[in-house]
């Protein structure tokens, strides 16, 4: 189903994760556990270089960039940590889940907003609101107001 340049259709709503320019390590993991935590690395850190990506479509790859340029190091590479499970597998595939969710979330283009304007009745009432509000302040300095 991809093209032949090895990127997907342009008309899917999903992107391929691009495995191959992911590289993972490993680290001990924090938390619960006992002994276990201090003797397995199994904190999955995921690790991709997204500004030097070529796998995805021109659109998505500057979608995502501008969505989470907030997450990118100083290099424009993407880290993910996941220490969820007491074992790597489950990490490592936890972490490719999130980058897969990422990569949902700017798959598709945000729609355009379709300018509208405000009913008539919105407006009567809106002008009507403020002829009461004026009348309101109109009659605070009126000076009706006698001290004795």
């Amino acid at each position: 189903m991809s093209g032949s340049d090895g990127q997907p259709p342009e008309g899917r709503s999903e992107c391929a994760v691009p495995l191959g320019e992911l590289s993972f390590s490993y680290a001990r993991s924090g938390g619960a556990g006992g002994q276990n935590v201090n003797k397995v690395s199994s904190k999955a850190i995921l690790r991709w270089p997204v500004r030097a990506s070529t796998r995805l479509p021109a659109g998505v790859h500057q979608r995502f960039l501008e969505r989470f340029a907030h997450r990118l190091t100083g290099d424009g590479d993407l880290l993910l940590t996941s220490s969820r499970f007491r074992d790597r597998g489950r990490n490592v595939a936890d972490c490719v889940e999130r980058l897969r969710a990422m990569l949902a979330e700017v798959a598709t283009p945000p729609r355009s907003r379709k300018p509208t304007r405000p009913t008539r009745s919105a407006a009567e009432a809106r002008l009507a609101a403020k002829r009461l509000r004026s009348r309101k302040k109109q009659t605070r300095r009126a000076g009706d107001f006698h001290e004795e």
